[in-house]
């Protein structure tokens, strides 16, 4: 199948592994137990949990396009956990909830591959671990804090590594030092979001792609979806949208900030990237604000990425998010800095993604006011390829109402803060980011950042470290 109108390198090379897709789209009006808005990790994770729970279920999945077409199809592939989140989750929901969900998303990375063992699914995970650096000296020691937290409660995964180390297996002599959790790895994202597809039909549930819901009536019990063409009523509805949930949804408009990933990927360079030390498929990440990030692909490419470019104003789905990069030229001066040897590799594409940014920077679960039969899950913050499944388990418990550890979870309990309106919200984060970028290209080059941009830049705090990834 041509695969052309799509970006990504990821969901373009998963479609080409396909021999005969053949999209179903809802052209009559349905009845169903439970209708899940949305085809990616996140919906098709639900689908699964809910169908392994109570296989008599009869579930629905719309899609908008292709199963996978949106962020599951297009991140950067890093399999990361909320361990250097830990003091944001302590913070957020207490200290026994934070070490609970630490734990559960390392255990998430290995329950992941299980899966995909199981099922049959390709997806070139790759358990090789993460490698967490500082790319210059301003970011030196970043990391200390949270894994002094992490070694109070006896949950540190992490290990620091020598300078030389970390220089040699990162493949990049930039890095000033280094600590490496071997509770990580990387995935090719396209090719696992289409094999959960598989896996979900195979197990009996229902998806139509091509098929975006236009409007629900939350008013109509069972709830009323419609469609270009059909109708699907719905005992529960699970709203697994992402980014495109505020457009959809008022009451989330200020709940998130939709900002821009962009990705580049190199030709196979398998020996080059032999000789600069690449010898397996660890995800490198650096501690800026907005982070770069990057990893290798059994076929030896190069991946690198860069989050915080693209704010979109009103959160508006904009065009921007399904197209090449228009941010190259920082993504290859990046490229050039970290790799100084593959300067003559060509690149293979470039492509966005929407990172739907919370205030906290984890995603937040619940039920609509108005509506408790509706459910909903987003904000994942640009780390949300292993917390997917996390997001399954979540809202399949809320689905069934169940009383569990998930149910009872903070991260259970809706958003925690809000942004400005518009136009206060876009004109402050491209203030803010201007000024971050103003910095770590003084840090960058060794020498001291304008005070006013040091200020500005602690005003994103709130965003995390991670973004896209």
């Amino acid at each position: 199948m041509q695969s052309t109108q799509y970006s990504s390198f990821w969901f373009k090379e998963a479609l080409e592994s396909e021999s005969d897709i053949q999209p179903r789209k809802l052209e009559a009006n349905t009845t169903t137990d439970v209708c899940i808005v949305g085809g990616g990790f996140t919906g098709l994770w639900t689908a699964i949990q809910l169908k392994m729970k109570q296989p008599a279920l009869d579930i629905l999945v719309i899609e908008k396009d292709l199963c996978g077409s949106g962020a599951s199809g297009r991140n950067g592939g890093c399999m990361l956990t909320w361990s250097t989140k830990y003091l944001t989750l302590k913070k957020q929901y207490g200290e026994a909830e934070a070490i609970r969900l630490v734990k559960a998303s390392e255990a998430a990375v290995y329950e992941i591959e299980a899966f995909c063992k199981t099922h049959g699914i390709d997806a070139q995970i790759r358990l090789d671990g993460t490698l967490y650096t500082a790319s210059n000296r301003a970011q030196l020691g970043g990391i200390e804090p949270v894994l002094a937290a992490l070694d109070e409660q006896t949950i540190n995964t992490w290990q620091p590594w020598t300078k030389e180390k970390v220089q040699s297996e990162s493949g990049s002599n930039v890095h000033l030092e280094g600590h490496f959790s071997l509770a990580a790895g990387t995935v090719q994202p396209g090719l696992l979001v289409r094999g959960l597809k598989r896996v979900a039909e195979q197990m009996g549930v229902t998806i139509f792609e091509h098929t975006p819901m236009t409007e629900i009536q939350r008013q109509h019990t069972p709830v009323r979806i419609t469609t270009p063409c059909a109708n699907i009523q719905a005992n529960k509805v699970v709203l697994a949208l992402n980014a495109w949930t505020p457009a959809l949804l008022p009451e989330f408009k200020n709940s998130v900030v939709l900002v821009s990933s962009d990705m580049l990927i190199t030709e196979p360079a398998p020996d080059l990237l032999k000789n600069l030390g690449f010898r397996d498929g660890k995800s490198v990440i650096d501690g800026r604000t907005f982070v770069h990030y990057y990893r290798t692909t059994p076929d030896g490419r190069l991946m690198l990425g860069k989050g915080g470019n693209y704010f979109s104003f009103g959160n508006r789905m904009s065009a921007v998010f399904d197209q090449p990069s228009r941010y190259q030229t920082i993504l290859d001066a990046a490229f050039r800095r970290f790799f100084p040897a593959m300067h003559s590799v060509p690149v293979a594409a470039t492509w966005t993604g929407a990172s739907d940014r919370s205030a906290t920077g984890m995603p937040f679960f619940g039920r609509l006011t108005d509506t408790p039969s509706v459910v909903y899950g987003l904000g994942y913050s640009g780390n949300g390829v292993v917390q997917s499944w996390i997001g399954g388990q979540i809202l399949s418990s809320l689905v069934l109402e169940e009383d569990n550890d998930w149910t009872r979870s903070g991260l259970a309990s809706g958003p925690k803060g809000s942004f400005p309106p518009e136009p206060i919200r876009w004109l402050g984060a491209i203030l803010v980011r201007n000024a971050i970028r103003r910095k770590e290209s003084a840090e960058d080059e060794n020498r001291t950042p304008n005070w006013l941009d040091k200020q500005l830049s602690k005003l994103a705090n709130f965003a995390g470290k991670a973004d896209k990834v």
